[in-house]
């Protein structure tokens, strides 16, 4: 098969790229990380991208890097249902769409969740702070963004893939809440979409993973 991809099914970036493969009906080879047993999982993934950061999708042997880049390289050289990222203007917003997910929503996650991971002594509290604010700042500019029914309006995009584990487990670590309705109804939204929701049913035997404990929701 001329497609292998490196992954996790926990992993929010590897969820955000399968969305993507699922949501096109994309044939695959999936290579999971065995959480057991990692070694030869990492040294195989790591002859091909030495940070040993996931996802990585191999075509033909060439490995294609970062998850943005692998969604446009699929839509390129796969193509499938969606337009992932469309032409002209509406192109262009999207692609913004998917930074301000992966980097104003993404990222202050990720740094919450690795507090847990940070050895005794290290915790980094004022860190975690700004983490919140972030996030918070970013709901409420989002909320008044957002598209219908999707991030960029009509239609399922990159945005919307970058935005689903985003919000996902975002809202784990730092509720939406009520006060943000078109928010909150848009990550129900994306839970509900079958590509999103076959993602999270995959990962849920992970759950115990999640460092500051999983909620029991979703």
């Amino acid at each position: 098969m001329s497609l292998v991809f490196f992954g996790h099914p926990f992993s929010s970036y590897t969820q955000k790229v399968l969305i993507a493969l699922h949501a096109d009906g994309t044939e695959f080879e999936y290579r999971e990380l065995d959480v057991v047993d990692p070694t030869p999982f990492m040294a195989e993934l790591k002859s091909y991208w030495p940070f040993g950061k996931f996802p990585v999708l191999l075509d033909d042997g060439q490995p294609i890097i970062e998850s943005t880049v692998i969604i446009e390289h699929l839509q390129a050289h796969h193509s499938g249902r969606n337009t992932w990222i469309p032409e002209s203007d509406l192109g262009r917003h999207v692609r913004f769409l998917d930074r301000f997910f992966d980097l104003y929503v993404m990222t202050p996650m990720q740094r919450i969740v690795a507090e847990h991971f940070r050895p005794e002594g290290s915790q980094d509290p004022y860190g975690v702070d700004q983490a919140r604010a972030t996030l918070n700042t970013a709901y409420d500019w989002i909320e008044d963004e957002l598209g219908e029914p999707w991030a960029a309006g009509e239609d399922f995009t990159l945005a919307d893939c970058s935005a689903a584990p985003s919000l996902f487990y975002a809202d784990w670590v730092e509720p939406i809440g009520d006060g943000r309705p078109r928010l909150s109804a848009y990550r129900a939204r994306l839970l509900a979409h079958p590509a999103v929701s076959r993602c999270v049913e995959e990962g849920r035997p992970y759950r115990n993973l999640f460092p500051p404990g999983a909620p029991d929701r979703d």
